[in-house]
């Protein structure tokens, strides 16, 4: 019964006081197996890609409820970029989450309660001063363990050194979030997805020095270095996620 309440049934709003975005290029070999069933990769060029996102996030609530009741928190997420064709034939470009990072209990057991979106707690230290924005995520057993610094007041910068990415106009491709994000339901063969809706969308290319990320050491990743394909800061960004639309499966589908 737990993946009926797992389908992002209300839809919710939030505000995104800030957001940067490190996107890491990998091999299609390397990410494809992460996928579930239905899902394949969005590629550019043999590549595919995750996003790393730390976000600051205000006041999330069910959509129409006041923003007092809303929750202050910081969320970090690991996505890959991924395709999904509709039973009607639209292609759709999204996110798969493959883990999330929050320093609020309350999110962790909402999240796990009513996504598939993989909620951990954590702890957090941000540092926002001089132009700078430092960030340094610690996670129960290392597993997650992010320290990444972004020189705000240099943007906008130009793209990493080695991006696989020509120009900035193909790297906001890959900057996230999507419009889309899947969420794959084992017990009946499904795609969940749910379409998110953004204003004031305007990604800053950023410099970063990012000192840690062990999330991309484990064993999954092992077999290439990532690379650092782009890095993006927006704020002020309000954001509402509608309610979860279950795709069925064909069983032809594996």
């Amino acid at each position: 019964m737990l993946h009926y309440f797992r389908r992002h049934p209300v839809p919710i709003e939030a505000h995104f006081r800030q957001c940067l975005v490190l996107t890491y290029a990998f091999p299609e070999t390397v990410l494809a197996p992460l996928l579930p069933p239905g899902l394949s990769l969005d590629t550019y060029e043999g590549l595919g890609f995750l996003a790393v996102a730390l976000v600051q996030t205000e006041a999330l609530r069910p959509a129409g409820a006041p923003r007092a009741v809303g929750q202050d928190f910081f969320l970090t997420g690991y996505r890959i970029f991924a395709r999904f064709t509709t039973q009607a034939g639209r292609r759709l470009r999204g996110l798969r989450i493959l883990r999330s990072d929050t320093d609020k209990e309350l999110m962790v057991i909402a999240g796990n309660l009513l996504t598939h979106y993989h909620y951990a707690k954590c702890e957090v230290e941000v540092d926002e001063r001089g132009g700078r924005l430092a960030v340094k995520i610690t996670t129960p057993r290392g597993e997650a363990d992010l320290d990444v610094v972004a020189d705000l007041a240099g943007k906008p910068a130009p793209l990493p050194v080695g991006s696989p990415f020509p120009d900035l106009r193909t790297a906001r491709r890959f900057a996230g979030p999507l419009p889309f994000t899947f969420d794959y339901e084992r017990e009946t063969h499904s795609i969940v997805r749910i379409e998110g809706v953004r204003s004031r969308w305007d990604p800053q290319p950023v410099a970063v020095e990012v000192r840690r990320c062990t999330f991309l050491e484990r064993a999954s990743f092992a077999s290439a270095k990532p690379i650092l394909a782009n890095a993006f800061h927006l704020q002020d960004v309000p954001y509402r996620w509608e309610r979860g639309i279950v795709e069925p499966l064909g069983a032809d589908v594996r």
